[in-house]
């Protein structure tokens, strides 16, 4: 899979300041070449007790401006997700065993996602977007949080909430409601729309 077509009319790629596969497929898949960068942005130390939007949003900024630094005169599009049940923000869990624990608060429960972007040129934000969706997990026995963890190994780590749906973490749902790319983590649609509003990929 990966990159077929590009309809990007810039001479260099987009930055991603990100190293999510799934972000970098959704955007090479509509046709805009990507190169991946990572970021100096400290998540766990940002945003305390403020709400899962404010912090993903957040975020996304100081990583598209952090990156674009770096790059003069190129794109650079920054994102982040957050999870929340209620009031309640998660972050990517930083074991096997918090892990578990995410997944048997989730159990029975609903949380809501924020997948935010933003894009930076030059130190400067120009375009910011967000796009929530609701998940609604199933009740989930030890007996299954162990078997999946033990399958998905250490990886799940990176992952807000311990799963990526669009691999084996689907099976913890019993309904989603929301557009697919921001389940994955990215505000797509609002995204293009600036893209092609802006000249950057042909509209």
């Amino acid at each position: 899979m990966g990159l077929r077509f590009s309809l990007w009319r810039q001479a260099t790629p987009l930055i991603l300041a990100s190293r999510s596969a799934p972000r970098r497929l959704l955007l090479e898949n509509a046709g805009i070449p990507i190169l991946p960068e990572s970021h100096a942005i400290d998540e766990r130390a940002y945003g305390a007790g403020w709400s899962g939007a404010r912090i993903s949003r957040g975020l996304a900024v100081l990583k598209a401006v952090d990156v674009s630094k770096r790059f003069p005169d190129q794109y650079v599009l920054g994102a982040d997700q957050t999870m929340a049940i209620g009031s309640d923000v998660f972050s990517k869990p930083a074991s096997i065993e918090e892990a578990a624990g995410h997944l048997r608060l989730m159990s029975g429960r609903s949380h809501i996602l924020v997948s935010s972007g933003a894009v930076a040129r030059n130190g400067a934000v120009l375009f910011q977007a967000s796009d929530r969706a609701r998940m609604d997990v199933r009740v989930l026995s030890d007996d299954f949080i162990g078997n999946y963890l033990a399958a998905a190994g250490a990886g799940i780590l990176d992952c807000v909430g311990a799963y990526e749906a669009e691999g084996a973490g689907i099976h913890l749902f019993d309904r989603v409601h929301g557009d697919y790319a921001t389940i994955l983590g990215l505000p797509l649609m609002k995204l293009l729309a600036y893209f092609r509003g802006a000249g950057l990929i042909a509209g």
